[in-house]
């Protein structure tokens, strides 16, 4: 979605579903979906309506396959990422105080998730090339506005340099062949069919660095920059982190080609046409839920409006990664919120709207609650 130095795209959205109801066009063959039901339905893809698609394994030439090797990188991903977790869940009260005295975010949020989870990403030991490499891929592509900074070009250049790093690396892990991978490079290289190209590895690796540093991230930022501007009490994280991926899901559009012609409710979709599932507006479908607009983490108390709620997607192609970012977000959040007390000084409470939703950038002070 191109956007104008004062546009507001979530506004407009709003405005369209307030006038056209919950599904409604957008633009040419741009169909947008905020009806709970109809969403999930559009998502399980049940009824075979809509192409293959995976939000996750999409690359430069369509789909990620065979589907047997994404289930398999999904599936081991997790294990490995949650023993990560486990195994060095006693280093984050070291990395959140590097927060203090102050921080600016959210790419704080996402450098200090980066730092805990590097060495599940590349290896405790990566080489020279590969560390700065990868570091550079959050500096130059993660952080949020990261890109813009950048002419075409260079942007250019650099992905051709990161791909050849990858490509490197990854051929000499699939040569290898570890019996049990060590960090998520060798996830994708051991789940690899005997044939894929590494171009395509790299970028499903890439997929990887993105949810972890980039997604995760953010959700962290969202959480803390809601708690600090808020006028309640602190409540408990889990609340918090929920309500942050309700009111602003990261990934906050799922968009879907139709296979063939078929109505949704009052709006024709044909194929070639891109169906967007708009989480964003699913999530602040009002009856649904009570002040929708409004951040009230006490609200998932009862765990009230699940039915509405789909900030990882729905149906078999839902983020495999979903338990490990809500994981770590609430330990984080815990963490931060217990320890310290916090100011946020926010210049703008508008999101920053690409891809992926991030939060506005802050400034986060940290004091210790003993101090």
């Amino acid at each position: 979605m191109a956007l104008g130095p004062d546009s507001d795209p979530l506004a407009a959205l709003r405005k369209l579903r307030s006038d056209h109801g919950s599904v409604f066009t957008k633009s040419r063959g741009e169909i947008y979906v905020s009806d709970p039901v109809l969403a999930k339905e559009i998502l399980a893809n049940n009824d075979d309506l809509f192409r293959e698609h995976s939000d996750f394994f999409r690359i430069r030439t369509g789909m990620f396959a065979p589907r047997s090797a994404q289930v398999e990188i999904g599936r081991t991903a997790r294990v490995l990422l949650r023993r990560h977790i486990a195994d060095h869940a006693h280093e984050l009260p070291a990395i959140v105080a590097g927060l203090t005295p102050s921080s600016d975010w959210p790419d704080a949020g996402n450098r200090l998730v980066y730092e805990h989870f590097r060495p599940a990403l590349i290896g405790d030991a990566p080489s020279a090339a590969l560390r700065e490499t990868v570091d550079q891929v959050v500096e130059r592509a993660v952080l949020a506005g990261a890109r813009d900074r950048w002419s075409w070009l260079a942007r250019h250049r650099f992905r051709t340099r990161v791909s050849r790093t990858l490509c490197a690396e990854l051929a000499v892990r699939r040569a290898r062949r570890r019996a049990e991978p060590a960090d998520l490079l060798d996830v994708v290289a051991l789940a690899a069919a005997e044939g894929t190209p590494d171009p395509d590895l790299a970028e499903v690796f890439l997929s990887c660095l993105f949810a972890v540093a980039g997604s995760v991230g953010f959700l962290l930022g969202w959480s803390i920059y809601l708690v600090g501007t808020a006028e309640s009490e602190p409540v408990h994280p889990s609340w918090v982190v929920r309500e942050a991926l309700r009111l602003w899901p990261v990934a906050w559009q799922f968009g879907r080609t139709p296979n063939r012609e078929h109505r949704l409710a009052a709006v024709t979709a044909k194929p070639g046409d891109e169906v967007v599932v708009c989480s964003y507006l699913v999530h602040r479908d009002p009856s649904h839920w009570s002040e929708p607009d409004e951040f009230r983490p006490g609200r998932w108390a009862s765990g009230a409006g699940q039915e509405a709620f789909i900030p990882f997607g729905w149906g078999p192609h839902a983020c495999t990664g979903a338990g490990v970012a809500t994981t770590v977000a609430e330990t984080l959040v815990g963490l931060i919120t217990s320890a310290y007390r916090l100011d946020v000084a926010a210049p703008s409470s508008r999101p920053q709207v690409s891809a992926a939703l991030a939060p506005p950038r802050f400034h986060l002070r940290l004091e210790p609650v003993s101090a």
